[in-house]
């Protein structure tokens, strides 16, 4: 026996049935349809029923008010807000600019709701997570091909009770979330401030402004959310965050990812890091640097898969690398003693770290090590890799084909 958590099947089953017998109907008539079958009075109600069923975040530790308000809503695919950060949105979706017009016209008020799948054209509820942001709508610019670029800036975090199509335009129902008391988390502050200040130099990140923003706030909630728009997460990880509701549990989540401790370095990239090492110490070097990690990425399973894919001739490419650490390395040789790792080195194994968290790897690879040595422009490491044809396009490329 078939129960309300069957209705989009049905309702696909019921369409193909129907068409069989040369009756068309549309996926929202057959999903009304369907909701009527199942005696629940529309697919709004149903829908929430569904999405009742299959949260995938844990529910929000704190509760929510009673009173509700109706917004126009911009779905979102690819980006998580999070309150007191101005985000531009770029939308093209007929309900999407109906809805922006209704908020331009009203209070400029608008709730950003974040699509649990990218694939799907028109969202309903069961398609958003239950956690938005009530955004204002700061600047509309049109571009070509009839989309728009919005500036807006979050304001606070809603919960969503309805999101449907009213005249072609999304609307959604939402309720304001209390996120609890502010409590005191110093230590926890200066430590998120110190692990951020190395995430920030590891990806190039100038927040000038930010530091005067830790002395000056000590609301846990605050900085969590301002460290979170800043940090590059995969959209899960980021909803995760924004759903996170208590301010200290939120806060603890952002410092557990700061925490490069935490990330598990595959067994291939351990050792890709020790014969680094060796490469220099062999050459009685004071120093492994760049090149001595990237002569022993090209013996790397999987960083050297991505160099061939991009056409390189690894051969040709170590005799560069040996030549160079033989030859413009002199300087270096030491009588005792052990080669200990460059900043630059440092810098590009702690970027390789954070990068594998922002592609969700479950460990960090060679391939993230080999990414992360890109950004080091100014390297003879970086230099030889261009010159052998290994560019940062088209090894993302190739990462984004599977290899390595």
């Amino acid at each position: 026996m078939r129960d309300f958590r069957d209705a989009k099947s049905m309702a696909q089953t019921l369409r193909e049935s129907l068409t069989t017998k040369a009756v068309t109907i549309s996926h929202s008539e057959s999903l009304e349809l369907v909701s009527r079958m199942l005696g629940v009075a529309d697919w709004n109600t149903l829908s929430a029923m569904l999405h009742a069923e299959r949260r995938e975040v844990a529910a929000p530790v704190a509760k929510l008010k009673t009173t509700t308000a109706l917004y126009p809503a911009v779905p979102l695919r690819d980006l998580v807000p999070f309150p007191n950060a101005t985000y531009p949105l770029f939308v093209g979706r007929e309900g999407t600019i109906r809805a922006l017009n209704q908020a331009f016209e009203g209070g400029r008020e608008i709730v950003i709701a974040i699509q649990r799948e990218a694939t799907v054209d028109d969202p309903r509820l069961f398609d958003v997570y239950e956690i938005g942001v009530l955004s204002q709508l700061l600047e509309l610019e049109p571009l070509q091909g009839g989309t728009f670029k919005v500036l807006t800036r979050g304001l606070r975090r809603v919960a969503l009770r309805s999101f449907v199509t009213e005249a072609v335009a999304y609307q959604a129902e939402v309720v304001d979330v209390s996120e609890g008391a502010v409590r005191d988390a110093r230590d926890l502050i200066r430590r998120i401030y110190q692990r951020f200040q190395d995430y920030t130099a590891a990806h190039g990140i100038l927040v000038p402004d930010l530091w005067l923003f830790f002395d000056q706030t000590r609301d846990p909630g605050q900085i969590a959310d301002t460290v979170a728009a800043r940090m590059k997460l995969p959209i899960k990880d980021r909803y995760e965050l924004l759903a996170t509701l208590d301010p200290m549990k939120r806060l603890e989540r952002i410092d557990a990812l700061l925490d490069l401790s935490q990330r598990p370095i595959s067994a291939d990239y351990a050792a890709t890091k020790r014969r680094a090492l060796d490469h220099a110490d062999r050459r009685r070097h004071q120093y492994a640097t760049l090149e001595h990690l990237l002569l022993a990425l090209t013996e790397d399973a999987n960083a050297s898969a991505v160099m061939r894919a991009c056409d390189a001739d690894l051969g040709k490419l170590t005799q560069s690398l040996v030549q160079y650490l033989d030859n413009e390395l002199k300087h270096m040789v030491i009588e005792t003693g052990r080669a200990e790792p460059t900043q630059a080195f440092k810098r590009v194994d702690q970027r390789a770290a954070f990068l594998a968290q922002e592609v969700g790897y479950p460990e960090v690879t060679g391939v993230n090590a080999l990414v992360a040595l890109f950004a080091e422009t100014r390297s003879p490491a970086a230099r030889l890799l261009a010159e052998h044809g290994v560019s940062r396009g088209r090894a993302d490329k190739a990462i984004g084909r599977g290899v390595g």
